[in-house]
C-alpha cells in the first residue's frame, strides 16, 4: 500500500507540473485576445496570428489540463442510477468504467503519438510546425491514463474493505 501511496503521490505531481504549464499558456491567450480585440474596435485592424495562436493555446489548455481534471474529481459524473446501487455495487460500476477509460484513453494516446511524429505540415498564416500540438495529444492523454490508473488500483483495492 506504501507503493501505491508512491506512485499516486509521483503521478499527482507530475499532473500538478504538466497541468501548471497549460495554466501558464492562459495569461498570453487573454493578452493576445485582448490586443485583437482592442485592435479591431480601435484601429479597425486585427492582430495577425491571434486566431492561429489562440487555437494552439487553448488546445495545450485543454490537453494537459484533463489529467488534472481528473486527480481533483472535475470531470462530469452523473450517478443517478448508481446511487440506487450498494457501495460494493458502485464500486464495481467505478472499476468497469476506469477500466474501459483506461482502454479508450491508451486508444487515443498511442494514435496520438503516430500522429504527432508524423505531422510535416504549418499553419497558413504564422508558418509554425503542428506536431508539436499533435504530439500533446499523446502527453496530455498519458498524464489522464496515468491518473485513471491510480484511480482503477485504488478502486480494485478497497473492494473488499467495509467504508
Amino acid at each position: 500500500m506504501k507503493a501505491l501511496e508512491g506512485f499516486q503521490k509521483g503521478v499527482h505531481r507530475t499532473t500538478y507540473a504538466v497541468c501548471a504549464v497549460g495554466m501558464f499558456l492562459a495569461i498570453p491567450l487573454m493578452l493576445i485576445t485582448t490586443f485583437d480585440v482592442l485592435g479591431r474596435a480601435i484601429f479597425n485592424k486585427p492582430l495577425p496570428g491571434t486566431l492561429e495562436l489562440s487555437e494552439y493555446m487553448l488546445s495545450i489548455l485543454v490537453l494537459l489540463g484533463a489529467a488534472y481534471t481528473q486527480q481533483v474529481r472535475g470531470h462530469v459524473a452523473v450517478d443517478f442510477l448508481t446511487s440506487k446501487f450498494s457501495v460494493n455495487g458502485r464500486k464495481i460500476c467505478r472499476i468497469i468504467t476506469d477500466f474501459l477509460s483506461l482502454v479508450i484513453i491508451a486508444i487515443m494516446t498511442i494514435y496520438g503519438w503516430i500522429e504527432g511524429i508524423s505531422e510535416t505540415t504549418v499553419t497558413d498564416q504564422l508558418r509554425v510546425p503542428m506536431w508539436p500540438f499533435k504530439t500533446l495529444v499523446a502527453v496530455g492523454g498519458l498524464m489522464l491514463w496515468m491518473e485513471i490508473l491510480t484511480d482503477f488500483i485504488t478502486s480494485v483495492a478497497s473492494l473488499g474493505r467495509r467504508e
